[in-house]
């Protein structure tokens, strides 16, 4: 049976790793889509246009909730059609809303965004409350139709408070937590050599690229950093399996590619420019290895 992470590696082999991030605030969308529409109607489209032109050499779309979220009802409704646009173009989703809470109240987490109006394929999630905040997911992801992308070891500054920790053992913080996670995925390993359980890595830290891809083999990985926070294509190539094993997220680089040109409405064509762009650099870096 063929499992999401199966689908995700097969995207990633046939369209490269760009993950398109729709995070998507009403001041990035031109003037030309704003005028005479709600702003739930503006996102939108605005969503839409960039779905559309970059669906077909995009491996998966990152839906930031908080954006939405910011918006309130009619921002939530902009997210909702989203998904449900993105579902229609067979695109593969990720929610990115790093819910991290234990028992009952992780369960309602894991039926609202793995069903219903808010239904994606994979969802982030903050496991610094411990591994019981990860277990009532779980059931969703036997089937093979689900997966996660967890927080192990993230791109920003403030990773070294908490995540950068010595343990007992020797090693940080977020080595146990990436060694927990492999721990319960290597139950649920596709065909691919995945499981799906993933993980959020950073490419910030470059030094520590080929040990964690070597760490953590089965591991896909979810890969921030690149571009304004200072990872380069040759940072990311280390944290990949041979140009697979990841995706990399790029989100206002690629939203906002039209501004660079002043090209308001060729936004979606800029965007679909930027995402060649990258990919191919990644690419490039890649074959360099």
């Amino acid at each position: 049976m063929s499992t999401i992470m199966d689908k995700l590696y097969k995207r990633v082999e046939e369209r490269g790793v760009v993950c398109v991030g729709l995070d998507t605030s009403i001041d990035y969308v031109p003037e030309h889509i704003k005028n005479e529409r709600s702003e739930e109607d503006a996102i939108f489209m605005f969503n839409k246009q960039i779905i559309d032109e970059t669906v077909g050499v995009a491996a998966c779309f990152k839906v930031q909730i908080a954006y939405y979220e910011a918006m309130g009802i009619s921002g939530m409704m902009a997210y909702t059609r989203t998904l449900k646009y993105l579902r229609e173009k067979n695109a593969i989703i990720i929610a990115d809303i790093k819910r991290g809470d234990i028992a009952a109240t992780a369960k309602m987490y894991a039926k609202a965004h793995f069903t219903g109006d808010f239904e994606a394929d994979f969802i982030t999630l903050s496991p610094y409350m411990g591994m019981d905040s990860i277990e009532p997911y779980l059931p969703y992801l036997e089937g093979g139709e689900k997966g996660i992308f967890s927080l192990v070891r993230t791109s920003n500054k403030g990773a070294e408070d908490i995540e950068y920790l010595d343990t007992t053992s020797g090693d940080k913080v977020y080595h146990i937590v990436g060694d927990k996670l492999m721990s319960i995925g290597e139950k649920l390993i596709s065909k691919c050599g995945y499981h799906p359980l993933g993980g959020v890595i950073g490419c910030t830290h470059v030094e520590e690229g080929k040990a964690l891809r070597e760490r953590f083999k089965s591991m896909f990985f979810l890969i921030p950093g690149y571009g304004a926070q200072g990872g380069k294509a040759e940072d990311v190539a280390m944290y990949l399996n041979n140009g697979n094993g990841g995706v990399v997220n790029s989100s206002r680089g690629i939203l906002l590619a039209y501004q660079k040109e002043n090209r308001p409405t060729e936004f979606a064509k800029c965007a679909r420019e930027e995402v060649i762009r990258m990919r191919d650099e990644i690419r490039m870096a890649v074959d360099k290895l």
